[in-house]
């Protein structure tokens, strides 16, 4: 009986971190929302979280992603599955690029730079925001991976052009082109907290405050939240409180067209990444405008409600232009499993920003290591079941839309 005790009994080592005792129960992002809705106060965690209006594109990205059903082949001799690939030329560890998202600093203090270091180390592209809360140099510093520069037209021309040549100075290998934002998407949990960049002290952010103690330590420990890429600026670097709509309403050119893209090439020699398509049409002027690459994206929901299903676009879109760009699709993305299932349609890569902005809620730096391990190790289990050795070997014969019920 001793004997059967003591084979029985063997306690856990106790793990004295409490950041990594947190993230070793998240066993995937779902855990890591649930880790992050409890540590961040609630006004924070709906911008991170919410979308636009009734978030109905916001469910739909996620929901294309759990009716397109595998149909997993075996006895393919598949051996260990291989998920590197190439994206504009440059390697890919696992087909995952992190995407561009502001104000990533109200989720924890080293926002951007944690994210890049994590980035490097998975051995995939970050993008970082044009209205990031770390600058085009202090990413640069932390980072010698893959970085993306992602741009939002603003009305100051000159101000995009110094921006542009910062990027490039410090060794941006891309630009990302965002064309969805002209105007920004009504977010009514927003609208219905009242929330400001950086949060506004009111009675409720006071009490909220209080009932999250650990945020609100570390944002008052740290220095200012600040647009950082246009700190001194005539155009406001977020200093003062201000609503997002407010100032993105007041500071980007609405009147964007095919010509900004033209005169954007004119000042970047590098390869260019439209994010935001959402028709085939679209992709087509795209590919004759000579893009490299395009991001078949909504914003992740939160600019136009009732958009299209990103997923769902990729079949047509990778057969009128396939050949001619690379293809990336963006919205929904929060299992491995997700990744691959957008590779068997045809998409190049996928890009993913809510599930990093979890991880990094939950546990700072660590939670985004934790987030893009188990990206990586579900893309490559997911490969392995569905009988891919390799990314050229997923297609649209492993995938198939289950029927509404």
């Amino acid at each position: 009986m001793l004997e059967t005790l003591r084979s029985v009994l063997r306690f856990r080592r106790f793990e004295v971190d409490p950041v990594k005792r947190r993230l070793t129960r998240a066993a995937s992002v779902a855990d890591l929302r649930a880790i992050s809705r409890r540590r961040l106060p609630g006004g924070v965690f709906d911008y991170i979280d919410g979308g636009a209006e009734d978030e109905i594109a916001l469910a739909r990205n996620i929901d294309s992603f759990r009716r397109l059903e595998f149909r997993p082949r075996v006895l393919q001799g598949v051996g260990e599955s291989d998920p590197s690939t190439t994206l504009l030329g440059a390697p890919l560890a696992f087909p995952l690029v992190l995407a561009p998202t502001g104000f990533t600093r109200i989720a924890h203090p080293e926002g951007e730079l944690a994210v890049a270091r994590s980035a490097e180390r998975s051995g995939v592209p970050y993008a970082l925001s044009t209205l990031g809360t770390r600058s085009i140099e202090e990413v640069a510093s932390v980072s010698s991976g893959s970085l993306w520069f992602q741009v939002y037209v603003w009305r100051d021309r000159g101000l995009v052009e110094d921006m542009v040549a910062r990027a490039a100075a410090a060794g941006y290998q891309a630009l990302c082109l965002t064309v969805d934002a002209t105007v920004i998407g009504r977010r009514e949990r927003d609208v219905r907290r009242g929330f400001t960049l950086p949060p506004k002290l009111g009675l409720d952010t006071i009490l909220d405050g209080i009932l999250h103690p650990s945020w609100t330590w570390a944002f008052a420990r740290s220095e200012p939240i600040k647009f950082a890429n246009v700190t001194g600026r005539a155009v406001g670097d977020g200093t003062d409180a201000v609503s997002l709509a407010e100032y993105v309403n007041g500071q980007f050119d609405p009147e964007l067209s095919w010509r900004d893209l033209e005169w954007l090439r004119s000042v970047w020699d590098g390869p260019i990444v439209i994010k935001g398509i959402q028709t085939v049409e679209d992709a087509v002027d795209a590919a004759t405008e000579g893009v490299d690459a395009i991001v078949v994206s909504n914003h992740g929901g939160r600019q136009l409600d009732s958009a299209p299903a990103t997923l769902e676009l990729i079949p047509p879109i990778v057969d009128a232009v396939g050949d001619r760009l690379e293809v990336v699709v963006d919205g929904g993305v929060r299992r491995g499993a997700d990744i691959v299932k957008a590779l068997a349609l045809g998409a190049r890569a996928a890009m993913a920003g809510r599930a990093y902005l979890y991880g990094l809620g939950a546990g700072g730096e660590l939670g985004v290591d934790h987030v893009l391990t188990m990206l990586d190790a579900d893309v490559r289990r997911t490969m392995a079941l569905v009988g891919a050795a390799t990314v050229a070997d997923l297609n649209p014969s492993h995938v198939s839309w289950r029927q509404s019920t």
